[in-house]
């Protein structure tokens, strides 16, 4: 990214980790309501919320990259997030959040990586770990989300 491009990103508050995400793979961010259970789903898939037609699978993102047990409150969100596999069955999935995503502007000059300055592995579903001005954060695999979603659909 050269230092005069600019995009716009989201931070999301997803247990005690925050997630960066581009504004861009944001559809719809929802209020929380009790999502329809999943038989035999592994304890990170809450169910699946109905949106626009479509029933989509609820990720508890702290849950599934084993950072904590998040549990869904009167303030939590849903975040309806766009899938990258280009699988027509799952073009959406959703992540339950708390309160409401903060626009950012990320720039180079704005934004370090801090993957591997402290020597800690990253947990799962995680890219990388960034630092945007103050926030750390966390850059989610999306892709490694979604293939976790439809293998314990599948199952």
């Amino acid at each position: 990214m050269s230092a005069d491009r600019e995009i716009r990103g989201v931070l999301i508050r997803a247990g005690a980790t925050q997630l960066l995400l581009p504004n861009a793979t944001i559809s719809e961010v929802l209020s929380y309501s009790p999502p329809e259970g999943v038989a035999n789903a592994p304890d990170w898939l809450l169910g699946r919320l109905r949106w626009r037609g479509w029933r989509l699978p609820l990720v508890a993102f702290p849950v599934l990259s084993k950072q904590g047990d998040e549990r869904a409150e009167l303030a939590s969100k849903v975040v309806v997030l766009k899938t990258l596999g280009g699988d027509a069955r799952l073009p959406f999935f959703a992540l339950l959040t708390e309160g409401f995503p903060r626009l950012v502007t990320i720039s180079e000059a704005n934004l370090l990586d801090e993957s591997d300055g402290d020597g800690d592995a990253l947990p799962f579903a995680v890219r990388a770990r960034v630092r945007l001005n103050d926030d750390v954060a966390l850059i989610p695999d999306i892709d490694l989300i979604e293939q976790s979603v439809r293998e314990a659909l599948a199952a």
